[in-house]
C-alpha cells in the first residue's frame, strides 16, 4: 500500500489571473524551498527574476559578451509581458527616457499635397473672323475697358487701326484687322464663364470706392483675362452669380425683354400667413410699379417662416422689398438658381467653371 505525505508531493505556486504571468514548474524551486523563505523570498519573485544574472560574475560575463558583438540568445517574451524597446535615433535624456530629435519630427511630418490648379476651359467659337464690330466693343471685348471709356479713348486718338489713328464713334472692323492701344497691340481675349456660390458680405462689384470686399477676391485664381458680375446680389445675399467677359450674353441675361428663371429662398422673421402669399402670386404694388411673382410656395409644411419664390424681374432689391411691403423682415436670402444654373455640389465661397453644355445653354436663350 503506497502513503502519499504532503513532503512527497512537490508544492506548485498558482498566481492569480491578473498577475499575466506564466510560473514554470521547475523542480529546482520546489527543492530550495526552505531556503528561500528563509532568505525572505516569495516564490513569485522568484519566478519573475530567475532569468536575471545570479551573481557580479554572470552579470559581467554576460555585458562582454554583448559588447563583443556575439549573438546572445535572449529570452522569448512570456504571454503578456511588455518588451520595452529602445526607439530608433533618439536622445536618452536619464529619468525623462527617451526624446525625439528634431529629424524624428521633420520625418514624421508629412508634407501637405498642393492643390492642383483648375484646368481653364477653352470654349469653341463658332464666329466669323470677316464679321464687323464695333471698335469700343471689341475693346471690351479684349478686356481693355468697357465701352463708354473706350469710347473716350478713341476720340482721345489713343486707338489706331492698321496703323491709323480712329477718333470716329461707331467705326466698325473686323477681327483680322490690327489694332493697338497706346502702340500697344490689342488682341480679343478667350471666354471665360465662372459660377461662384456667393458667401455674405461681399459686393457684387469689380471695385468698390469705399474698400469693401467684392467678389472679384473670390475668383481672383480663376482667369487671367477680365471678368466682371452679370447681374447684382445684395451684399447680404448669398446664392448663385455668374461671371464672364462675354458683353453679349452678359446683356442677354441682364436685359429686361430676356426671360430668366431666378430662385430665391427666403426666410423670415415669422410665419407668413395664406393670404400674404396670394397677395405676392397676384401682384403687390411696390414703389417703382407693380410686381407678381411667377411663383411662390412653403418650403416645408413645417416652418411657414421659409418660402421659396420665383420672378423674372431684375428690380434693385424686390424680393426684400415685397415682404417688407407687407410687415415681414427677411433674415436671409438665398438664390439656388438663375438662368438654368444652380449651386448644387458648390460650396459656399466656392467657384467653378462652366461646362461646354451650360454654355452653349445659355448662347442659345435656353435659360430654363
Amino acid at each position: 500500500m503506497t502513503i502519499y505525505n504532503e513532503e512527497s508531493q512537490p508544492k506548485r505556486n498558482f498566481s492569480s489571473k491578473g498577475d499575466g504571468k506564466h510560473v514554470s514548474l521547475n523542480k529546482s524551486y520546489y527543492t530550495n524551498d526552505k531556503k528561500t523563505q528563509s532568505e525572505g523570498m516569495n516564490y513569485n519573485d522568484a519566478g519573475r527574476n530567475y532569468h536575471q544574472p545570479t551573481n557580479e560574475f554572470q552579470q559581467k560575463n554576460d555585458e562582454e559578451n554583448t559588447s563583443s558583438g556575439e549573438n546572445v540568445r535572449k529570452r522569448r517574451p512570456r504571454i503578456g509581458e511588455r518588451v520595452e524597446q529602445t526607439p530608433y535615433n533618439r536622445k536618452y535624456e536619464g529619468n525623462r527616457g527617451y526624446s525625439r530629435t528634431n529629424a524624428d519630427r521633420k520625418k514624421s511630418i508629412r508634407p501637405k499635397k498642393k492643390r492642383k490648379p483648375f484646368k481653364q476651359i477653352k470654349y469653341k467659337e463658332n464666329i466669323d473672323p470677316n464679321t464687323p464690330i464695333r471698335l469700343n466693343k471689341y475693346l471690351a471685348n479684349a478686356g481693355v475697358c468697357s465701352r463708354r471709356e473706350a469710347d473716350e479713348f478713341i476720340q482721345a486718338g489713343a486707338v489706331k487701326v492698321n496703323g491709323e489713328v480712329i477718333t470716329q464713334l461707331g467705326t466698325k472692323i473686323t477681327r483680322s484687322d490690327e489694332v493697338t492701344f497706346y502702340d500697344q497691340p490689342v488682341k480679343l481675349e478667350s471666354k471665360v464663364y465662372v459660377l461662384l456660390n456667393k458667401p455674405r458680405g461681399f459686393v457684387t462689384t469689380t471695385d468698390d470706392p469705399e474698400n469693401r470686399k467684392t467678389v472679384m477676391e473670390l475668383v481672383k485664381s480663376a482667369c487671367s483675362e477680365r471678368i466682371y458680375p452679370v447681374g447684382r446680389l445684395d451684399r447680404s445675399t448669398t446664392g448663385v452669380l455668374l461671371l464672364t467677359n462675354d458683353g453679349d450674353l452678359a446683356s442677354k441675361l441682364t436685359h429686361p425683354k430676356y426671360e430668366k428663371r431666378k430662385i430665391y429662398q427666403v426666410w423670415l422673421d415669422k410665419p407668413v400667413a395664406a393670404e400674404h402669399m396670394q397677395m405676392i402670386a397676384d401682384g403687390i404694388e411696390l414703389e417703382d410699379g407693380e410686381i407678381h411673382a411667377d411663383a411662390i410656395s412653403y418650403v416645408t409644411e413645417e416652418d411657414l417662416s421659409q418660402v421659396g419664390i420665383e420672378i423674372h424681374s431684375g428690380r434693385n432689391r424686390v424680393v426684400r422689398r415685397i415682404f417688407e411691403k407687407l410687415g415681414y423682415k427677411v433674415l436671409k436670402l438665398d438664390r439656388v438658381y438663375f438662368a438654368g444654373l444652380t449651386k448644387k455640389k458648390l460650396p459656399r465661397g466656392k467657384w467653378r467653371y462652366l461646362t461646354e453644355q451650360e454654355v452653349n445653354m445659355l448662347r442659345m436663350g435656353h435659360f430654363d
